[in-house]
């Protein structure tokens, strides 16, 4: 589940110079990314331009500009170690994928026990610390002997002028806001108690959520956690909203991994302590503003139809007849309206529009390789104030292509991807 938030593009790349180096890595060749993994092949790193710090989401080096997470990398031959998490620097033109950085557990994660973790997953991004610099939360698999209350497996890469440098720190969860002996995990950032800064919640065992308040410490440590929250759901669902638009992020929690119901929990002064609405089950639950607009709505995909519910937190029942399992959201085209991703064997996108999004009103996006395709990220990356669209197409753990769609004021998104490229451009750094 993904929701789209404001972008504003308020800085140059960097200078002249770098602009000009910079401009043959925007559009690459398909085919040649697709053609072979091997890292001697893809151009030099370009530097990380210096930020100032700004309020884009995902703007890890603060230029205001937004950046993109790539998890799942290809290997440079099957059944071999994962690399690490990939990083795409954005600019006033949008990504650029010659200004990369590989992040990895050896260079990156701070050691445990005097070991380096071997896991190393991008979970969650926000401005724990309020610095005007994302930060990126990450999931490791510290040492455990399975004995009593298992360690914290988060840790967080603080962000700097110069992107995520440094080493990270392990995310402190106070006892007294831990409950039972599950791992805890699933983090999603918000702002749920309406006090301006980014909180976290955390998945705690048995019904409970552990809540930390923001902003948070460069050791990792909230400014305040409480005794675990009730919740009807176990699973944390990323990323928050504002539902029902009264200045308090609001939360979606699943009852477990995989095909389930899912509940809206909605925040207020004490955290997201509330539960809001009940959803169907489903496999997938993406929220945006896809119809009515008096509050945001929420679709829930299954096997069968793509569920919805306007008007949250009492919403109206309605359903999407082409069924779609994967779900996300963004407003493509500028009018202020959700459209509806939903990928699958197809890749789809649904006009946003008063009643809500219509099979009728559909847009099938072609990916420029062949392979199980997949969105990676929904957000407006060229900062045109229209959403644009991330997909990577995959075969097999050696071969992919990463490609960006912009959004589109007549065609949602436009036919032709912008920029393309592999995620074996990381394997050399």
């Amino acid at each position: 589940m993904r929701v789209p938030r404001g972008v504003a593009s308020t800085a140059v790349l960097c200078g002249t110079l770098l602009i000009a180096a910079c401009a043959p890595t925007l559009h690459d060749d398909v085919a040649t990314a697709s053609a072979s993994p091997r890292a001697a092949k893809a151009p030099a790193a370009l530097p990380v331009p210096r930020g100032t710090g700004s309020e884009v989401p995902d703007d890890f080096n603060g230029d205001g500009h937004r950046d993109l997470v790539l998890d799942d990398l290809v290997k440079s031959q099957a059944h071999t170690d994962d690399a690490g998490i990939g990083i795409v620097y954005g600019s006033a033109r949008g990504l650029v994928p010659g200004v990369r950085q590989l992040l990895s557990p050896q260079r990156q994660a701070a050691r445990v026990a005097g070991r380096a973790p071997a896991l190393f997953d991008a979970e969650e991004s926000c401005d724990l610390d309020g610095d005007g610099f994302t930060d990126l939360i990450v999931s490791t698999d510290p040492p455990y002997d399975g004995q009593g209350r298992p360690p914290v497996p988060l840790q967080v890469l603080f962000g700097s002028p110069r992107g995520l440098t440094g080493t990270g720190v392990v995310l402190d969860i106070p006892d007294g806001a831990r409950y039972g002996d599950d791992w805890p995990d699933q983090p999603v950032c918000g702002d749920f108690d309406g006090d301006g800064a980014q909180d976290l919640v955390v998945h705690a065992s048995q019904g409970r959520l552990s809540f930390l308040r923001g902003p948070f410490s460069r050791r990792g440590r909230p400014r305040a956690a409480a005794a675990p929250l009730a919740s009807p759901g176990n699973v944390p669902t990323g990323p928050s909203a504002d539902v029902d638009r009264d200045g308090y992020d609001d939360l979606l929690v699943r009852a477990a991994q995989g095909t389930g119901p899912a509940w809206v929990l909605l925040g207020g002064p004490d955290g997201p302590d509330r539960t809001g609405t009940a959803l169907p089950d489903g496999i997938d639950v993406a929220l945006g503003d896809f119809g009515r607009g008096k509050a945001l709505d929420a679709a829930v995909g299954s096997m069968d139809e793509t569920s919805l519910r306007l008007d949250l937190p009492t919403p109206a029942p309605a359903a999407l007849a082409s069924p779609g399992s994967l779900l996300d959201a963004g407003d493509f085209d500028g009018d202020g309206r959700s459209e509806l991703v939903s990928s699958g064997s197809r890749l789809k996108i649904f006009r946003g529009r008063a009643t809500g999004p219509a099979p009728d009103d559909m847009l099938i996006v072609r990916p420029p390789d062949t392979g199980t395709t997949r969105v990676v990220a929904v957000g407006d990356f060229d900062g045109d104030g229209r959403a644009d669209l991330v997909v990577r197409t995959y075969r097999g753990e050696t071969k992919d292509t990463v490609a960006v769609y912009p959004g589109s004021r007549t065609t949602l998104v436009a036919p032709t991807p912008s920029v393309t490229f592999s995620t074996a451009r990381f394997l050399d750094g």
